[in-house]
C-alpha cells in the first residue's frame, strides 16, 4: 500500500501542474490606442462632455413628431409634458449602443389603477421600451411595471418614488445584430438603474416588446431614433442625454 501511495502522488501532481498550466491565460497585447478623455458631469445626472443632451429644459429642438412635424408636447419650467393624444415624439438623430440618461415623472394626484396611471414609455432604437409608469404602490402585471423590459422582463426590484416625484433612467443598450438574410445573430441587451438601483442586469431582449402579441426581431438598421410614448397620461420628462458606446 505505501508503495502504491508513492506511485499515486506523483501523478497526482504532474496532473495538477497541467490543469493549473492550461488555465493560465497567454501574453496579452497592449492595447494600441490611448482612451479618450472625457470630463464628467459636475453630478452623476450631468452630460459628460461627449454626450449630446437631447432636452435641456428649454426646447424640443432635438426632437419631432412620429409623422416627422414638430412635436406638440408641452415645454415649462424645464421639463417637457406629454400633451395627451398628440401622439409619440422621436429623436432627429438615430443611435445603436448608447448610454442614456433621463428623468420622469408622473402625475402628483394618481388617476386610475395600474397600467393607466402615469404611462408612457422609452422606447430604444424605437422599438424595445423600457416602461415609465406609477408604480408607487400601484398593481399591475409584472413585466409592465416601471423599469420592465415590456412584456419580456420584470425589474429586479421597484424603486419607484411617490407621484409627482422626479425619478431617474440610467440605461445602458447594446443593439441587435443581423446577418446578411436579416436573421438576428446578437439579441439586443439592456442594463437599467432605477433612481440609482439596478433594475435590469445585462437582460437579452426578445425582440421587438409587443403588448399584444410575442416577441420578434425584425432586420432594421443599425441606428435608429429614440422614441418618448404619448399614452394618454401627463408624463413630464426632463434632463435628457445619450451617448454613443
Amino acid at each position: 500500500m505505501v508503495k502504491r501511495a508513492a506511485f499515486i502522488a506523483p501523478v497526482l501532481i504532474a496532473l495538477t501542474a497541467a490543469a493549473m498550466s492550461a488555465q493560465e491565460p497567454g501574453p496579452f497585447p497592449p492595447p494600441k490606442t490611448e482612451p479618450a478623455i472625457v470630463t464628467p458631469g459636475r453630478t452623476s445626472a450631468d452630460p459628460p462632455s461627449d454626450a449630446i443632451v437631447l432636452f435641456n429644459g428649454r426646447d424640443l429642438s432635438h426632437w419631432r413628431g412620429k409623422d416627422g412635424s414638430p412635436p406638440a408636447w408641452t415645454v415649462r419650467d424645464g421639463y417637457v409634458e406629454v400633451a395627451p393624444g398628440t401622439g409619440d415624439i422621436t429623436t432627429a438623430d438615430k443611435f445603436g449602443d448608447v448610454q442614456l440618461h433621463i428623468e420622469w415623472a408622473t402625475p402628483a394626484i394618481p388617476k386610475g389603477e395600474g397600467q393607466e396611471r402615469g404611462n408612457s414609455g422609452a422606447f430604444l432604437m424605437d422599438r424595445y421600451e423600457v416602461q415609465v409608469l406609477d408604480s408607487y404602490e400601484n398593481k399591475t402585471y409584472y413585466h409592465g411595471q416601471a423599469g420592465a423590459v415590456y412584456n419580456q422582463h420584470a425589474p429586479l426590484v421597484n424603486a419607484s418614488r411617490k407621484p409627482g416625484e422626479w425619478q431617474t433612467y440610467d440605461i445602458v443598450f447594446h443593439a441587435p445584430k443581423f446577418d446578411e438574410q436579416g436573421k438576428v445573430i446578437d439579441r439586443a441587451r439592456v442594463t437599467v438603474l432605477h433612481n440609482g438601483v439596478l433594475i435590469q442586469n445585462n437582460v437579452e431582449i426578445y425582440g421587438i416588446t409587443y403588448h399584444d402579441r410575442p416577441a420578434l426581431y425584425i432586420a432594421h438598421p443599425l441606428e435608429e431614433p429614440l422614441h418618448l410614448q404619448d399614452h394618454g397620461n401627463p408624463v413630464r420628462y426632463r434632463n435628457i442625454w445619450i451617448r454613443r458606446l
